[in-house]
């Protein structure tokens, strides 16, 4: 489901969205995949899905250590949206990012990859 839909179909129904935060890739990967994929199902409407990024400066101590556990364990854009598809979640799921890794991997990939 798109998010505007989803949004709209709250909207509707007078609900707010509850948008929960994942790091993709932490605290492992399998662990990442279950989380994307059971939020949903425990009322989660948006999900937010971090990239991880070698310098997050702009985010607070609990995201800059989970991007920093997911790091080691090899996980970038490109793995977090393979993680992201593995899921299949029922959720609308909007990319946590900084600008660089985006820019790297490339928009048009990245509009491929929606």
């Amino acid at each position: 489901m798109l998010l505007t839909e989803r949004l709209r179909a709250l909207r509707a129904s007078g609900r707010r969205a509850l948008v929960c935060y994942v790091t993709a890739g932490h605290p492992d990967p399998a662990s990442s995949v279950r989380l994307i994929r059971e939020l949903p199902e425990a009322g989660c409407d948006v999900l937010e899905v971090g990239v991880p990024f070698s310098d997050p400066l702009a985010d607070g101590p609990i995201i800059q250590l989970s991007s920093q556990q997911a790091l080691a364990q090899g996980v970038n854009l490109t793995r977090a949206l393979e993680l992201i598809a593995e899921a299949r979640t029922s959720a609308p799921v909007v990319l946590f990012s900084y600008l660089n890794p985006l820019m790297a991997y490339g928009f048009a990939k990245l509009a491929e990859a929606a």
